[in-house]
């Protein structure tokens, strides 16, 4: 059968399904490639498909689309042509648009419309980026959609067991297999090359970023297959090496593509100029084979993303496992804290990288409601009340309207969308999110790169983690910059008094410290004297806990508590020690005095255990003092002690009178008495001091909310349980938290307003300031 091919001549496209030259618009272009595609890929033939279908008006008029009334499909797809030519339900609706962002599939509500009232069993959503795969469930009304990954050719149309298949390969059952394959993938390194567990995850980690490079490039349209790089690299050896002899890009294939790779990730520092792939070519050529039924460039896809850190909890387990906090726990402290759009959120250790990309997906959820909530609104008002009786003219000119709406508003969602301060074109939410917000170090340079990895696969934020030591300010990282903290830090070890900050540890970068100073101020040039001002002091004596103990976990609860804002809150993984053990009293008394303790939850020791961990660990929660608290607790502590001072005045009184008499003599046992009566005076006041600590605790009085969890979602061997407890403490302590009003909550809304004229714009108002999108 002869290949189909698009043909376009003198600004027209020829639609074969139409049998007519059609105007050569970028959604005729989208859909004539796909009427291509569906012949020379999926077999179908012409005389089962047929394109630009709608609704009728006869058909809203007798009820058979009764809520429909804004339906219509860009291709429709029969199992076979007697099918078509008797009116039968259709098999696939196929929705699309010229636009060159991720699929949102709410934009493609008239195709959706149209697949549910055709009774068709999948649905596809498509544009020049990406594309989606549906299955239609039959027994929710309104139809309910599921993700798939692929939809059958048209052999397999007529398979029931295999359409069947097709129809039940969800999400959750792709993420599960594509974490086996990667399972898998690492095994063939182990066996073949024998490498570390740690290393292998390196090679596999330089591959899946080959994947995604390579299949970013094509769009999404085009898998990087086995037989695919095979062709490439005998191609490249042929063609395009001889011309590269005695240049650095010289390379077999293989390494040809990585330095591409490296390139392409340069400025997110993934891979070492010098890092060269070290598995021999038959690994590399298995592991393709195992990857090729995924396509990984779409960057939101939570199915490699999860999967990715599936496989993670299982490869860093042992020694690396400290690195790790299992998925369970990192949902819960994200929920808890309940972070807003617009709050900047830290992880001064943050591993693998949970903590981080939970609160990216948490926030990026809540925008992705409010703009489908805007489009929804904008399209009813747009629509009106009587879009049904409206003539077809007055229909299409609409639908430009909201199609011209939906583009606008998805540009919120695009975290490369970065603005432009000099042509007031404002940055997009998640550009801001994606940008602005997530921040993290790690001190062990394979998990800082691993994190920025995992933060990639699902979906991005990498660009604020930094390997360095998370005691000291580096970047955007410093004192009084964070509303939300969540933190696994490392436990048990010990900050040596001999450990000192060193000229490695000064940032020199000076073009990243004039572009850090430009966007920070003067608060930047003051976190740089942290390291700067103190080269060859102990770390400890940056901290003033570092005075009671140098254990890794006290002094990070300090470094955490100051790199809050004032009212700002934290969430921390600690041994259970810290909060009952008695030489870590005063460190107790010290955060006290700072911060409010609004939640501890204990759990068992079997969370950590798959982990490598041996301590019992309690999860903390802290909300680090207003100034107004600031100042009530200082109230309350010269309150408290004043009281005792009381007490023991005739004492002191005693005392200092008989200090005053002596205090002009000249006689030796006169002196050595006022040293005495001093040292009296001072241990007086250490007594007031000491006594009043429970009056304090009195006077500044609050609720602190304990909770004992039995089950926290997974088991010694890291196995996953039910994990009804944790899911329960949410609710009670948000509703709690509704009550009681723990901290206070950023006002983000965001309002939108489409301006129907020729720029096709939307107003964005934030905090009643007003910006145009125009994107």
């Amino acid at each position: 059968m002869l290949e189909l091919k698009v043909q376009e001549k003198d600004g027209k496209i020829y639609c074969p399904l139409k049998d007519a030259w059609h105007v050569a618009k970028p959604e005729e272009r989208v859909r004539q490639a796909w009427v291509c595609r569906l012949v020379n890929e999926y077999g179908y033939s012409l005389d089962q498909m047929a394109q630009e279908l709608s609704v009728t008006a006869s058909k809203k008029a007798s009820g058979e689309a009764r809520g429909d009334g804004n339906a219509r499909a860009d291709l429709v797809i029969w199992k076979t042509k007697e099918d078509k030519l008797a009116e039968k339900k259709a098999f696939i609706v196929i929705e699309l648009k010229a636009e060159n962002v991720t699929v949102r599939v709410e934009d493609y509500y008239q195709g959706q419309n149209y697949a549910t009232w055709a009774g068709a069993s999948f649905f596809v959503t498509s544009n020049e980026k990406e594309t989606k795969f549906f299955n239609i469930d039959p027994e929710y009304l309104p139809k309910r959609l599921e993700e798939i990954i692929a939809i059958p050719n048209a052999k397999e149309a007529l398979n029931d067991k295999k359409v069947t298949e097709l129809l039940n390969q969800t999400k959750t059952f792709t993420r599960e297999e594509f974490t086996k394959t990667l399972k898998a993938c690492h095994n063939i390194i182990r066996n073949n090359d024998k490498l570390s567990p740690e290393a292998a995850f390196d090679e596999i980690s330089k591959i899946l970023f080959m994947k995604i490079r390579e299949e970013r490039n094509n769009k999404g349209m085009k898998v990087f297959t086995k037989d695919e790089y095979l062709e490439a690299a005998k191609n490249h050896e042929l063609n395009v090496r001889p011309s590269l002899k005695n240049t650095p890009k010289d390379l077999p294939y293989k390494d040809f593509l990585f330095d591409r790779t490296k390139d392409d990730f340069a400025d997110d520092k993934l891979f070492e100029q010098n890092e060269v792939i070290k598995i021999r070519d038959n690994s590399f050529e298995q592991i393709l084979e195992k990857l090729e039924a995924y396509n990984l460039s779409d960057t939101q896809d939570d199915v490699k993303g999860i999967a990715f850190e599936q496989f993670l909890g299982t490869t860093f387990r042992g020694e690396l496992g400290q690195f790790f906090t299992p998925r369970t726990i990192v949902d819960f402290m994200v929920s808890i804290l309940d972070p807003q759009e617009g709050e900047i959120i830290c992880d001064p250790t943050c591993g693998s990288g949970g903590f981080l990309i939970k609160a990216f997906e948490y926030v990026r959820e809540k925008i992705e409601r409010d703009i489908k909530e805007a489009k929804n609104t904008l399209r009813h008002q747009l629509e009106g009340k009587d879009y049904d009786k409206k003539s077809e003219a007055e229909q299409l000119k609409i639908n430009k309207h909201i199609d011209e709406m939906q583009k606008i508003l998805n540009k919120e969602l695009d975290t490369t969308q970065c603005g432009d301060e000099k042509k007031k074109i404002p940055q997009s939410r998640m550009y801001c999110l994606s940008h602005n917000c997530i921040y993290g170090t790690d001190a062990n340079p394979r998990m800082a790169r691993t994190s920025k990895m995992n933060m990639i696969m699902h979906g991005d934020g990498h660009g604020g983690v930094h390997h360095h030591d998370g005691l000291l300010n580096v970047n955007g990282i410093f004192e009084e910059r964070f509303d939300v903290i969540l933190t696994n830090p490392p436990f048990g070890s010990r900050v040596d008094k001999s450990t000192k900050i060193t000229e490695a540890d000064r940032f020199t970068d000076e073009k990243l410290v004039a572009k850090y100073t430009e966007r920070y101020g003067a608060k930047y040039t003051e976190a740089l004297k942290q390291v700067n001002d103190h080269i060859g002091t102990s770390i400890l004596d940056l901290y003033d806990t570092g005075k009671m103990s140098g254990l890794t976990e006290v002094l990070f609860m300090e470094r955490c508590l100051r790199l809050l804002k004032k009212g700002g809150r934290m969430g921390m993984v600690l041994p259970e020690g810290v909060l009952n053990t008695s030489n870590l009293a005063k460190v107790r008394e010290y955060f006290e005095g700072r911060a409010k303790i609004i939640l501890i939850c204990s759990i068992p020791q079997d969370v950590f255990i798959a982990a490598g961990a041996t301590v019992k660990p309690s999860l903390v929660f802290f909300k680090r003092f207003t100034e107004e608290e600031e100042q009530k607790y200082a109230d309350c502590v010269a309150q408290a002690q004043n009281e005792k001072r009381a007490e023991k005045r005739d004492k002191i009184d005693e005392l200092n009178a008989e200090k005053e008499k002596l205090l002009d003599s000249k006689k030796r046992e006169d002196k050595t008495r006022v040293k005495e009566i001093n040292k009296s005076l001072d241990l007086i006041e250490q007594q007031i001091i000491e006594e009043a600590k429970p009056r304090i605790k009195e006077l500044f009085d609050y609720e602190i909310p304990i909770a004992m969890v039995n089950d926290a979602g997974i088991t010694t061997t890291g196995a996953a349980t039910e994990n009804k407890e944790l899911k329960q403490l949410v609710k009670e302590f948000t509703a709690y938290n509704d009550k009681v009003k723990l901290w206070q909550h950023h006002d983000y809304s965001v309002l939108y307003e489409y301006n129907v004229g020729t720029d096709g714009s939307i107003v964005r108002t934030f905090n009643k300031d007003e910006e145009v999108l125009s994107w």
